[in-house]
């Protein structure tokens, strides 16, 4: 597997196109494309998401039925056939019939799951992600956060210490990269179990987020930081690598809120705005029950 050069031309996945449209009675103006051959991408929320995915891999992915199977899409129906052009019959069985086949060697496959949903996850309920020691930011703040961070389907992120954060917008960047800054031996664990539970090939888990590290990896045009006393030096080396990265800063501490604007200033990044929210919920008791209330604020440089 490369990650620029695909084994499938244009003229092979035409033709795939043609050969399904026929067999499989496929309409292609419903069908979701997938090259896996030119790098890992987030299959298995992509086949959640969508009724028909026409997948096009190699020997880069050996546990892909496998993979499929344990989160729950067994059951979903696949013509499965080897080789770059379409010739002879093509097989069609179960997904849960084929957790012990390999993909080694150039494939294509049409995957139809009768049970998508919507591929738009936002707000994801805390319980659904990995225990640890990483403590997560309640389902509605973080719907609010990724509201502002408007993610878009090729982005390139940094998130700093924003462990469920980086989970959601890595599944709506999805031909983008998420890079997760994880300081902690056990958060970053945690984030790996987190990757592997949600089916996320576009994440890259780092230590840190000097420039030497960062220039290593697809350069980030947004950064969300959870503030600690990294912040300055983290905007610093951030900018060193793209002088027009955007910011969103979470805090929970006023001390950290009012040092902000100057570090803004002192790194010219304007456009600032200040947003705080408060969210409150009726337990069962009848009692309202106010979570953590942060302070996000977001800025520019010009």
């Amino acid at each position: 597997m490369t990650d620029t050069t695909s084994i499938f031309t244009n003229e092979h996945i035409l033709a795939w196109l043609s050969y399904f449209s026929k067999e499989a009675d496929l309409n292609l103006e419903k069908v979701k494309i997938m090259d896996i051959s030119i790098k890992n991408k987030n299959v298995i929320p992509t086949v959640e998401s969508n009724k028909r995915v026409l997948i096009f891999a190699d020997a880069g992915y050996p546990n892909f039925f496998y993979d499929l199977w344990a989160a729950g899409l067994g059951e979903c129906d696949i013509w499965f056939k080897t080789g770059q052009m379409p010739e002879g019959s093509v097989s069609r069985t179960k997904i849960r019939n084929c957790i012990n086949i390999e993909l080694d060697g150039p494939c294509v496959m049409l995957i139809i799951n009768t049970a998508a949903k919507s591929p738009y996850k936002i707000g994801i309920r805390n319980d659904n992600f990995s225990n640890g020691p990483i403590r997560y930011v309640g389902n509605e703040i973080r719907a609010v956060i990724m509201s502002m961070l408007h993610v878009d389907t090729q982005d390139t992120i940094c998130i700093i210490s924003g462990e469920s954060i980086a989970v959601e917008a890595a599944m709506i960047a999805s031909e983008g990269t998420i890079l997760s800054v994880e300081y902690e031996k056990g958060d970053r664990e945690t984030m790996e179990e987190n990757v592997v539970k949600f089916g996320l090939h576009n994440v890259e888990i780092i230590p840190d987020a000097t420039e030497k590290t960062l220039q290593n990896y697809p350069v980030p045009s947004l950064a969300f930081i959870v503030a600690s006393k990294h912040l300055e030096e983290e905007i610093r080396q951030l900018l060193a690598v793209n002088p027009k990265c955007k910011f969103i800063i979470y805090t929970l501490e006023l001390n950290i809120l009012s040092a902000v604007p100057e570090l803004f200033k002192k790194y010219n990044i304007q456009n600032q705005e200040i947003l705080q929210i408060a969210i409150s919920k009726l337990n069962k008791k009848n009692v309202f029950e106010s979570q953590p209330v942060p302070w996000l604020i977001s800025g520019e440089p010009v």
